[in-house]
């Protein structure tokens, strides 16, 4: 399967396959119903708003330690959690081996993405560690974060992260990939606007993609 060459985006990606219990289009892992998720729910509005933010975190040394379905269902579930616990309305977002992106709509309160973002890589980081018997190891290298101010700058990122996995190569159709937003997106907001968001290019965006 070919890759495309990575975009330079403004927040960061380049993922392997998975490596340990290979995922591909057309494995039994990648086929898993994507009604089985916890996803949130629709925003009542899909237009811009003030306090959007897109968030990109990458791996330390850039390991793809998020190399399972198992793995990625615990990644998955724990970004949902801390997204609720900390009040930030997720709107996009794509778990890959060795980073991941989200677009999400800030709290009254947008400072506490440092909390959020902190208590999501601690937890996750500590969970990792036990199921590989390596305490105290980095897992998370930084993350990049920054306030979308336009709205066609929101609507190209949202397309950006929905796609993100089939970007990589990962699969060659993103719906099909279970811990990204693409599917979800398909079904939650209209078909003109989905439509609107498929049609935005991409290929002038800045953002950190070269894991």
């Amino acid at each position: 399967m070919k890759r495309n060459k990575a975009l330079v985006l403004e927040c960061g990606d380049m993922s392997p396959q998975f490596q340990s219990g290979v995922v591909t289009p057309h494995s039994k892992s990648a086929d898993m119903s994507v009604h089985s998720k916890n996803w949130p729910h629709a925003p009542t509005h899909w237009h811009f708003e003030q306090g959007i933010y897109m968030v990109t975190a990458g791996t330390y040394r850039k390991l793809p330690h998020w190399n399972t379905p198992q793995r990625l269902d615990y990644l998955h579930d724990s970004l949902f959690s801390r997204a609720d616990e900390f009040g930030w309305q997720l709107q996009a977002w794509s778990l890959l081996s060795n980073h991941y992106h989200f677009i999400a709509a800030s709290p009254a309160d947008a400072s506490t993405l440092r909390r959020f973002l902190g208590k999501l890589h601690m937890t996750t980081a500590k969970q990792l560690n036990e199921w590989d018997g390596t305490a105290g190891r980095k897992v998370w290298f930084q993350y990049w974060d920054s306030r979308i101010s336009f709205e066609r700058s929101y609507l190209a990122r949202l397309n950006y992260v929905h796609h993100n996995p089939a970007h990589h190569g990962v699969v060659e159709q993103a719906e099909s990939y279970p811990w990204c937003s693409a599917s979800w997106f398909n079904r939650s907001a209209s078909p003109a606007f989905v439509s609107t968001v498929k049609n935005f290019k991409t290929d002038k965006l800045k953002i950190k993609d070269d894991f």
